[in-house]
């Protein structure tokens, strides 16, 4: 049995379906199934489990690996539901007064999760220098004053990426006065900039608790099918974490489904660079695919409102899919409006096609020949109508397809996800389209096939090992995350590293960052 224990099985939750899928060690899938996603998001997962493992029979007991990639911290976020009460430290005075933490929050995000925010004297220098001791009295005093009133705290030194050692000392307090809470370390979780970096620790201090929740949830799942298997969460370039590091670093799976879907692409159609465009019920995702992973956003990254920094899919997302809605005329000049409106689940109850009342594109992908689907071909009267949505999505794609190259030229184009016949065979821009096997499910297989991350971004000064010196150390540091994160330490690799000088500075600095891939560890 120990030897046919090879199977892994890959879950990501959509907005409207939650896809599952079991590969083998060769990533060939062997079984798949769809489930709507409910709105507590865990029946829906079971539900998918279910399908699935009845589809992969008596095999079900060579599961050794669970990979999920879900909507659960973002819906979190999105609804201000079950967000931990958060002490914000910022250790940053007396420099950074001039902007208080959370400052450009939507307020009742800021109420729902800060329970306090304070500024005590410390931080670092961009050389390593102090620019003020750590205050670590008036540190206890805050976090002391919340005491029985949070249940996280969430720590931003200046410069951490420097040195960390402010945050871990305040770590160390906030213990000593809390107890057992839960602590973000920004040096952790974002890059550089203070603000969004703190923002960052901030949320990921919030959805702890999320975290935990979705792993009992799973545990759940998976324990009425008699499986214990390895449990890993998808994170949002493409990778993978174990369960135990993504429960410290939740934040970072925000995104992860387009990020899955983007890697099941490469996967499945055999592209390493081309462009990507996952179309579901509700929205497509259209993104560079660079060397097999989706190429990084160097912006800001606004979540619900708030500004991060941390590393994301650089995406263009369109109000268009299978279930968004039609609506001629709407503002008296004969013009269609498409989207943003979408029955989203509930297009086979809904749409013109399964005899429901709502002009959808789905519609407009059967009246135009490109799907066949449903009972009935829509009304005669709403031809023109869904004829000219169909023009308008083919538009919008085009110039989607546009924003997300970064070289001149045509590129090849992936099509994936449940609604991907809305897509046409040819559009400006593309050399040729791609429609996989498994295409439908390909964000469950990026999940279950992805390798494991780590990566490490610092601000280094050459000291008498120069350069090549400073580079090995965060090429060490990035192997040691992936290895935390769940990666085989003799099948980890540096896959990126990027070492950018400062400008402006008296004593010269460097930006690095170094990016470790490894594969899934088998135990």
């Amino acid at each position: 049995m120990a030897a046919r224990a090879d199977l892994r099985l890959g879950i990501d939750v959509g907005g409207t379906n939650t896809d599952a899928v079991v590969v083998d060690r060769d990533d060939t899938p062997l079984a798949k199934a769809k489930a709507a996603t409910t709105t507590d998001v865990t029946t829906g997962i079971a539900a998918a489990i279910e399908i699935v493992l009845g589809e992969l029979g008596d095999a079900r007991d060579r599961i050794t690996h669970v990979m999920l990639g879900t909507t659960h911290a973002t819906n979190a976020v999105v609804a201000r539901q079950g967000l931990r009460r958060v002490a914000v430290l910022r250790i940053g005075g007396p420099a950074t007064h001039s902007v208080p933490p959370l400052v450009t929050w939507p307020p009742d995000l800021r109420e729902t999760i800060a329970a306090g925010a304070m500024v005590v004297d410390g931080g670092i220098e961009f050389d390593g220098a102090e620019v003020a001791p750590f205050d670590a009295d008036a540190a206890a005093a805050f976090l002391s004053s919340l005491s029985g009133r949070v249940e996280a705290v969430a720590i931003t030194s200046v410069f951490s990426s420097v040195s960390r050692r402010h945050e871990v000392a305040a770590e160390q307090v906030a213990r000593a006065v809390l107890g057992d809470v839960s602590v973000s370390l920004s040096h952790e979780i974002g890059t550089i900039g203070l603000i969004e970096r703190e923002n960052a620790t901030v949320l990921n201090a919030a959805l702890m608790g999320v975290a935990e929740s979705v792993a009992d949830a799973l545990d759940e799942a998976l324990g009425r099918h008699g499986l214990a298997p390895a449990k890993y969460f998808a994170q949002n370039d493409g990778t993978l974490m174990a369960f135990e590091y993504a429960l410290r670093h939740p934040v970072l799976t925000i995104g992860c489904g387009p990020a899955n879907s983007m890697r099941g692409a490469a996967h499945l159609s055999g592209l390493r660079d081309a462009i990507v465009a996952d179309v579901g019920g509700t929205s497509t995702e259209v993104g560079l695919l660079i060397n097999g992973f989706p190429g990084e956003s160097s912006d800001v990254v606004g979540i619900s409102g708030v500004r991060t920094n941390f590393r994301m899919p650089d995406l263009v997302t369109l109000p268009l899919g299978g279930g968004s809605v039609v609506i001629a005329g709407g503002d008296g000049n004969g013009d269609v409006h498409v989207g943003p409106d979408s029955v989203g689940r509930r297009v086979t109850e809904s749409a013109l096609v399964f005899g429901g009342s709502v002009a959808t594109l789905s519609d407009a992908a059967v009246a135009c020949g490109r799907v066949e689907m449903g009972d009935q071909m829509p009304p005669p009267d709403q031809l023109t109508a869904l004829s000219a949505a169909i023009a308008r999505s083919d538009a919008m794609l085009t110039d989607a397809v546009d924003q997300a190259k970064i070289v001149r030229g045509d590129l090849p184009l992936i099509v994936v996800g449940g609604a991907g016949f809305l897509v046409p065979d040819g559009l400006p821009g593309v050399s040729t389209v791609h429609r996989p096997p498994h295409h439908e499910v390909a964000n469950a297989i990026g999940a279950a096939i992805a390798p494991v991350s780590g990566q490490v971004e610092r601000i280094v000064h050459f000291g008498a090992g120069g350069r090549a010196a400073a580079i090995e150390g965060a090429c060490e540091a990035a192997r040691v995350e992936a290895v935390r994160a769940g990666a085989d330490p003799e099948r980890t690799e540096i896959v990126e590293i990027e070492d950018a000088p400062l400008a402006y500075l008296t004593d010269p600095a460097v930006r690095i960052r170094v990016k470790a891939v490894g594969a899934l560890r088998f135990v």
